[in-house]
Parts: C-alpha cells; structure tokens; sequence
C-alpha cells in the first residue's frame, strides 16, 4: 500500500467498520497491496473483510463490482456472497483525516483451501477446473447488464499510463504505446466485463471445484485476457528465472490444453484466442509492472522482486511475452 494511504489509515477507522458489521475484535490481516484485506470472524464462523481507499476505487467501482459478484452468485458460480452491514449498507463509508474515503465490504469466505504452483494438486486436474469455472462466468456475464455503479473500461486503467510511475524508461513507454495501438485496432467481439486477475492467489480449491474471490481488478476487456492471465501467473509462478525455456513452452502447452478443455465446457472459446494470447501476455507484463512502480518503492523492494521486475522490464523492452507456446 502507499505509504500516503498508510499514513491515513488509522485503528480507529477499522474499528468502526468492525462495529458496521457486528464483527469481533479479532483478525488476521491476509494482504495489503491494493487493498487490506482480513479474515474476520462473528462467532467461530470466518469471513472476509475488505477495506478500500477511495485514491483505488470509487464508490460507484465498488458499487458496480458488488452488483456483478452477486449476478454472478445468484446464477450459480463460485464465487462469494456480499453481506450488509447492521444499517442495512452493502458499502460502509468512513473519512480520514485527510477527508478522503475509506470503504468497507463483507464477503463470505469462499470454500476449499488455497494451492501453490509447487504443490501437487496443481495438476491438469486443477488446470481444468481453472477453465471451466472462467468459462462459467464468461457464459453468465454475455447475459448481464448492470444495474448498480460502475466499472471502467480498460483504457481508463491508470495502469495503462504507465510513463506516470516509470517516466524515464522511454524503451518500455514505447512499448506499452505499440501494445494499445493494437488493442484499439481489435474488434470488440468477446468484449465484456471480466475478472482480469484470476492467478491461484484468488481462487481456492476443494480437489474438484475452484471458488474465485478478489473482483476487485473487474473491468470491461476482452474475454481473451481472463485466459492469458492464469497462463501468466502459471508460468510466473514456477519459472522465476529466464531458463528452461523449453521446459516452460511445454508446461505451457500443457496447461493451456487442460484450460480450454474446461472452458469449452462451459462456454465456446473466444475466436482467435489463441492467436491473440502473446498479445495478453504482453498486457499483463504492462500492467503488473506499472502495479509494481505504482505500488512498492525502491527502497522496499527485496533482492527477489527487484530480479521479477527486471526481467519483466527486459521483456517489455524486447517485445517478448513471458512464453511463446
């Protein structure tokens, strides 16, 4: 989180919203980089918290978000319940110090357990699973129409300008600049409000079923990317060095095979898809490093992330996707 926000957000702000909800005074914070996020607990049963800053999103994004996850609810995919606050509020509002907003929203927590890239249920199994339930939403959304807030369009993503958090590297500026040329020249065909960040961090798994939480990247994008994002992070996740190439496009290859086996059973397959995958991956290397410049300064970078974000800066440079299949 930046610290401007951190410098705002003050116990007495998360009290309140625990006293909103009729929460007990205990937590566990789970993440804090675009939002804080907490299981929180009435009685032994958990839930989830989380609080927004209105510098990330407005009341009408989050609005408009709550209002497509209970669509979505209501029509049978696996995703979570938003629950009101004893004033009958779905969004609660407080003001800092500095009169900017503070939001707070109560999920269900979502069943099964979370797995990691390194642990053995992530198999083709799993890759399946992955694709069916996207394919899911993708076949509810191209039947929905909002009715409450707001959500942006793609090109109104701060993350798109990202000569505001790199402005000095012009090769990289250049590059983003040539990859938006060639998203406005796409038709908009398999155009529609999607997730845009479905990674194993935000979905849980019961061995048969995955449960996808965290709407809150949701825009209106090409269906396209809400399949090259779990390619992404797959790859991302078990491949951190610039080696094993051709280990990679195997796994790769694997993966996306299993993914789209699911997806088709639920919804047909965008056209073109897989022809426009490079350029998706490219997008999410865009995105992730403006996210990371925006989000996490220099000086707390460790070792680990300051190599991720050099290679994803070379690869930006290079105009290479994170893996070619």
């Amino acid at each position: 989180m930046e610290m401007a926000v951190d410098h705002v957000y003050q116990k007495e702000i998360l009290n309140r919203f625990f006293e909103a909800f009729g929460l007990e005074q205990k937590y566990k914070l789970l993440g804090d980089f675009e939002n804080y996020v907490y299981e929180v607990y009435k009685g032994n049963k958990p839930f989830i918290l989380r609080v927004t800053h209105s510098s990330h999103r407005s009341m009408e994004e989050i609005l408009g978000e709550i209002d497509w996850v209970n669509y979505l609810s209501h029509h049978g995919a696996n995703v979570p319940t938003v629950f009101p606050s004893q004033y009958n509020q779905i969004i609660e509002e407080q003001t800092a110090t500095d009169q900017t907003s503070f939001f707070a929203c109560l999920f269900s927590k979502v069943e099964g357990i979370g797995v990691r890239s390194t642990d053995d249920q992530f198999n083709d199994t799993l890759f399946q699973s992955w694709g069916r339930e996207i394919g899911k939403i993708h076949r509810l959304t191209d039947q929905y129409e909002s009715k409450h807030g707001y959500r942006k369009h793609w090109f109104e993503d701060d993350l798109f300008a990202l000569e505001k958090y790199v402005p000095t590297e012009l090769k990289v500026i250049q590059r983003k600049n040539e990859i938006i040329k060639q998203l406005n020249e796409l038709p908009e065909t398999n155009y529609g409000l999607i997730h845009n960040d479905v990674h194993n961090g935000n979905f849980f798994y019961d061995n048969h079923t995955i449960y996808i939480f965290d709407f809150d990247d949701a825009c209106y994008f090409w269906y396209v990317s809400d399949i090259a994002i779990p390619l992404y992070y797959a790859c991302y996740s078990l491949f951190r060095n610039e080696e094993g190439l051709d280990e990679k496009r195997v796994f790769a290859n694997r993966f996306i095979d299993n993914f789209m086996i699911g997806y088709q059973k639920e919804f047909m397959p965008p056209e073109r898809w897989k022809e426009q995958l490079t350029l998706f991956l490219k997008v999410r290397d865009i995105t992730l490093y403006a996210a990371l410049n925006k989000k996490i300064a220099p000086e707390d970078r460790n070792q680990g992330l300051q190599e991720s974000m050099e290679q994803i800066r070379r690869r930006i440079e290079q105009g290479e996707p994170i893996v070619v299949l």
